[in-house]
């Protein structure tokens, strides 16, 4: 297990601040990355123009318009201009092959784990991040006075790595501010709608711009109406950046609006809004194999795959905090998983080992729109800690062999990563995950459809002021306890008059 934040990053009460030419490769990817060579397929792929991308997407689905994808493709976001997709790839036993979303993040890990595309650019990912998604948005008129920050909760080796970028692209000294989950007093905070960071000797600076790598229940400490502009703001969070509940609805609504377009978001059956007591119902219903997810969990944390009656048990035995949950169909292998209306998909998996071992893996791909629209920026594979079993053992732990995330929050606050677990997109690792280059450019199709119906959502949920439409989102999820963070981190933002 390799830790990927210092505890003491998160808990120090002033900020650190990073000065233009900061930029150092091995504070800010995983050692294996730092010699690591882009396959070329990869590299293929992530400098194909969306021109290309279109036309070789369309000629294997001839149902698919053209001109409808590429604008797609080139429609900027408005609020979710940075995201990350977790697919997975699966198959019937007839052979037909899908990529399969899972769930999209507003603030997506990636790019440590990104062997980069040149070696004249050391920043790789990061800095196409920061180009088209960050640096591009501070152009727009009006806003407030004031420095740049970038405010995280996890993840210091990407966190910093943005800030340093912030500072190269922008020529300015960038504020790296911790904002920890259920912190006293932390070094950032919201006044009126501004965002204030805490610098050496107590003094407080105001903030213009700030990038944001807050994953834990943000709208607990950020307003969604803020004077501060905010990459990516809470908004696309609570839209379904950070919550299943209300992305799995999204993706319904942009299904409905590709309705003859041969596109789809294509995702495993969902059922939302389930109380705790009907759960078990919602599992067989799913034939008693299903996945359980707290909405508004994240990497990795809050997914409960159940595969027996032992499993349900225990995720019944437990007290969770919310009150709705999500539950899905489960993919699985030939002979088990939960069946679908399409049959049963199953798990394609890595390439056999040399122990004809298969593993389950999945595919994050990070994606970015600027003015021009979206971009493919980073790609990477986790597989499962055991392969994948043929028959399943009744008193077996399904998310050993299920279960592909790398992170885990250690008892002082900080998190670990399994990397040994992680498959790069470089020479030695791309062979072993079975993919080729029409599955990469399916599933950032996926990542901009997924985005795009949650960037969509955002829009709906906000009033024409920026604030959230409260009785809205309260009719799409109906869970009192997520009702009230919201309220509880709405206290910093704009008061209702509009002044400071």
């Amino acid at each position: 297990m390799e830790l990927t934040a210092a505890h003491s990053a998160l808990t120090t009460p002033y900020c650190t601040t990073v000065q233009p030419g900061s930029f150092e490769p091995r504070n800010h990817f995983y050692p294996r990355v730092l010699n690591a060579q882009i396959h070329p397929l990869v590299a293929f792929f992530l400098r194909m123009s969306n021109e290309g991308i279109v036309a070789r997407y369309c000629h294997l689905n001839p149902r698919v318009d053209p001109e409808f994808l590429a604008g797609l493709l080139a429609e900027p976001a408005e609020y979710l201009r940075w995201a990350g997709t977790d697919l997975f790839c699966t198959t019937t036993a007839t052979g037909r092959r899908r990529l399969v979303v899972l769930e999209t993040n507003s603030c997506p890990s990636g790019n440590k784990s990104m062997p980069p595309l040149s070696d004249d650019n050391e920043q790789a990912g990061y800095r196409s991040v920061i180009e088209r998604a960050f640096v591009d948005n501070l152009k727009k008129r009006g806003g407030i006075d004031g420095d740049l920050a970038v405010l995280f909760d996890k993840n210091h080796i990407e966190a910093s790595a943005y800030a340093c970028a912030i500072s190269d692209q922008t020529g300015e000294p960038v504020h790296l501010a911790p904002l920890p989950d259920a912190h006293a007093d932390p070094p950032a905070r919201f006044n009126a709608g501004v965002l204030e960071v805490r610098l050496a000797k107590g003094r407080w600076r105001q903030i213009r711009a700030a990038f944001r790598y807050v994953t834990q229940r943000p709208w607990s400490r950020i307003p969604v109406r803020t004077r501060t502009r905010i990459l990516n703001p809470v908004v696309a969070c609570l839209a379904g950046g950070r919550n299943k509940l209300i992305a799995s609805k999204a993706y319904d609504l942009m299904n409905a609006k590709l309705a003859g377009s041969g596109l789809r978001v294509r995702m495993p059956p969902t059922i939302v809004d389930v109380s705790k007591p009907e759960v078990p119902l919602v599992v067989a219903r799913f034939g008693g194999q299903a996945v359980i997810k707290i909405p508004y969990s994240n990497a990795g944390q809050g997914v409960f795959t159940i595969l027996s009656r032992q499993e349900l048990d225990k995720f019944m035995e437990a007290d969770y905090g919310y009150d709705r949950f999500v539950v899905q169909s489960l993919i699985g292998n030939y002979g088990w998983g939960s069946m679908q209306e399409e049959g049963r998909f199953y798990h394609v998996g890595t390439m056999p080992n040399r122990f004809g071992q298969i593993f389950v893996a999945d595919l994050r791909v990070m994606v970015c729109s600027g003015q021009d629209g979206f971009r493919p920026v980073a790609v990477y594979a986790r597989r499962a800690q055991h392969p994948l079993p043929h028959t399943l053992d009744s008193g077996a732990d399904s998310w050993a062999f299920l279960g592909t995330n790398l992170s885990t929050k250690l008892d002082d606050g900080s998190w670990a990563a399994d990397t040994n677990r992680l498959l790069l997109m470089d020479r030695k690792d791309f062979n072993r995950i079975g993919i080729g280059s029409d599955d990469l450019i399916e599933a950032y199709i996926q990542s901009v459809l997924a985005t795009k119906a949650i960037d969509e959502m955002a829009k709906k949920l906000l009033t024409k002021k920026g604030g959230l439409r409260y009785k809205l989102f309260g009719s799409l999820d109906e869970d009192p306890a997520l009702l009230e963070e919201i309220r509880a981190g709405a206290a910093g933002g704009i008061p209702m008059s509009g002044k400071k």
